[in-house]
């Protein structure tokens, strides 16, 4: 069943040559995950590829798993993992898997390589990332002002935490230059690589922030976890992760479409009217990383990015669009349609 060496291999090959402007590395890539309530029985086979399926970002793709939604649809849905948004992407556009879960800006970013692949179900309307420094660091790091001339972590180069570490610092006057991102990827690299001064700060997302405050390894810099905190920090609510899927594929399995869209709605809901430890519960033992409090913790922190109805947020697409023209120069100087990205046909159809 494990899947992550071979999809690694295409994409170390470059199989489409395209570069990933998403999301973050897995604190650890695994395994295929079809083992929970809902997966690997009979039904109609669909192959899903998250970039990260511990992170807590991405929590409603296992959790749907778990819940049985996808199972109940008719659906034998297999969670696949990896360790960066760039192996689920073109593990996407080469056919390999039907649907990724990621960062929503993949499709603006394929969309200026000729590659149509829209958003179907959006599971959030914050970042959910942090920008966190070090103990050592804090005294003199105290806003994205002082990034000049800082060794910065993110999951990795060309990931969403680089490209949203670098509209922090050009939005408050640093240049991209001026700073030096490293890649350091999540959990215990990231934590170690804070601890040791090999990075100053850096970008994260839970239960790496839960677990580094814990050890209080660092200090919250920048909070994007809820809608009110990518309002300050990027000016507007930050659709991020979502189940995005190529819209030829959309278009030609809308039956299959629309019961993704049925199992995930009714997961967003479940959360909205459950708590932090029965989310927490429902997940796989080893995700809480023997600390099911602590776990928790960082579900609850994260869980006002989630949506309640896989809607994308009104304005969201024009504050990612807004942050990719601040720095990249391929969609600085490119025209996007907008309305190809995403989808709220599905969603809305939901009953």
């Amino acid at each position: 069943m494990r899947k992550t060496a071979r999809y690694a291999s295409l994409a170390a090959a470059g199989l489409l040559g395209l570069s990933s402007l998403t999301a973050c590395a897995n604190d650890a890539a695994s395994s295929t995950a079809d083992t929970g309530s809902g997966g690997g029985g009979k039904g109609e086979s669909v192959k899903i590829m998250v970039g990260g399926l511990d992170k807590v970002i991405y929590l409603p793709a296992m959790l749907t798993q778990r819940l049985g939604y996808f199972q109940a649809e008719g659906l034998n849905v297999q969670l696949l993992s990896e360790p960066a948004g760039v192996q689920a992407e073109t593990a996407l556009v080469s056919g390999q898997v039907q649907g990724a879960v990621g960062f929503y800006d993949h499709t603006l970013d394929l969309q200026v390589k000729g590659k149509a692949v829209e958003s179907v179900v959006q599971f959030s309307h914050a970042p959910g990332e942090v920008e966190v420094v070090s103990d050592k660091a804090a005294g003199d790091l105290t806003s994205p002002k002082d990034f000049k001339g800082r060794k910065l972590g993110v999951t990795g180069l060309g990931s969403s935490t680089d490209f949203l570490t670098k509209y922090l610092a050009v939005k408050n006057g640093v240049t991209v230059s001026e700073f030096t991102p490293v890649a350091v990827g999540a959990g215990p690299t990231f934590i170690a690589a804070l601890q040791n001064g090999a990075i100053d700060g850096g970008m994260t997302t839970d239960p790496t922030v839960a677990t580094l405050l814990d050890k209080k390894a660092g200090k919250i810099l920048v909070d994007m976890r809820t809608p009110e905190g990518s309002q300050e920090a990027l000016g507007g609510p930050y659709p991020s992760s979502s189940l995005y899927m190529q819209t030829d594929w959309v278009n030609g399995h809308k039956d299959t479409v629309q019961k993704l869209a049925n199992a995930f709605v009714k997961t967003l809901k479940w959360m909205s009217t459950h708590s932090a430890d029965e989310i927490a519960a429902k997940m796989p033992a080893d995700y809480s990383q023997g600390d099911k409090a602590l776990y928790a913790q960082a579900i609850k922190s994260t869980l006002p990015m989630f949506t309640d109805d896989g809607v994308m947020p009104q304005g969201g697409p024009e504050t990612v669009e807004k942050v990719l023209k601040a720095f990249n120069p391929n969609i600085k100087n490119a025209k996007v349609d907008l309305s190809k990205t995403y989808t709220t046909e599905f969603v809305k159809a939901v009953k």
